[in-house]
């Protein structure tokens, strides 16, 4: 399918494109396909004309199993294994809405469903290619909105700070696998995310590269270099991420990989978090955070929980 990815865009094709967590998978058809594939997405942040505030019943992981999933990392992180591990869970979830519903009615930058076997309404970008120039966004760290002076705990927080700096290295030597002259072009900036229930503060940071003028002949390798997203692994990335299946210990699946699309002349993707999967008559909300030495363990729970929404 990767290669099925490079030639569609090496001809100008436009075309759709979503992938698993490690980037081991990958579906791709053009335009024209989507609505054979039952596939809708969107990146243009519209307001739906479905818009029902809405949350969902949860039933998240208990908290001892968070906890010694918690340690488990942790103890990693003293052993010298890891630095920074984004630990997610499944929650099960209750609603009265279908997928196709749940997508119409949700506001996001991004948003993605397959079938009725899963939907997303992504808040993150992974990397635009516009003009040989490829932009990555990593989000990381989030707050509640409500909190007096949010802004400012966040951004003086060292434990965020210093998660938030690996995240960048981590992208910086990313880009730097795949194009050349480097830079962060802003780092640590607020974005603002309506959950329907509350408000939130998320930080990000933007950084950049050129890529050579023959990106669109090779975009599958490009993708495999950069896979899985630093935001949602961790780093180091390949002990990280075997860290990450062993701890976690249940399928990610297309949750935490990449969507996006070639529209003829420039790429675009997002990550594919806020996640909702059905499984058989059960809905599965998938989300977490990363994980550092500092963290503590009931607020990474609690942030867990609060990704538990619909936009």
């Amino acid at each position: 399918m990767f290669d099925r990815l490079n030639s569609l865009i090496s001809k100008g094709s436009p075309c759709f494109f979503y992938t698993d967590f490690q980037g081991e998978k990958l579906f791709c058809c053009p335009f024209e396909e989507l609505e054979k594939h039952d596939i809708e997405f969107s990146f243009e942040n519209q307001i739906p004309s479905t818009n029902v505030p809405h949350k969902p019943i949860y039933t998240p992981v208990t908290t001892a199993s968070y906890h010694q999933k918690f340690k488990a990392v942790q103890e990693e992180i003293r052993n010298g294994n890891t630095y920074l591990l984004n630990l997610t869970q499944p929650s099960f979830i209750q609603s009265k809405y279908t997928l196709k519903e749940i997508y119409l009615m949700a506001h996001a930058p991004y948003k993605l469903r397959v079938k009725d076997e899963f939907v997303c309404f992504s808040p993150e970008a992974f990397i635009t290619i516009e003009d040989n120039t490829i932009h990555t966004y990593p989000m990381k760290g989030t707050i509640d909105a409500s909190i007096p002076n949010a802004v400012q705990n966040i951004l003086e927080n060292q434990k965020e700070l210093a998660e938030h700096t690996m995240i960048v290295d981590l992208l910086r030597n990313d880009l730097g696998m795949v194009a050349d002259g480097i830079k962060v072009e802003k780092f640590r900036f607020i974005t603002t995310i309506e959950t329907g229930e509350k408000k939130l503060y998320q930080v990000s940071s933007h950084i950049s590269g050129k890529l050579n003028y023959d990106w669109k002949q090779k975009i599958g390798e490009i993708l495999k270099a950069l896979l899985p997203a630093g935001s949602i692994s961790g780093t180091p990335k390949k002990m990280t991420v075997n860290l990450i299946h062993r701890i976690e210990d249940y399928d990610r699946g297309a949750f935490t990989g990449i969507f996006g699309y070639f529209d003829g002349k420039n790429l675009y993707t997002a990550v594919a978090i806020r996640f909702i999967e059905k499984k058989n008559s059960d809905l599965i909300y998938k989300s977490g955070g990363g994980i550092t030495a500092d963290s503590n363990w009931e607020d990474e729970y609690r942030e867990m929980i609060d990704k538990i929404y619909i936009p």
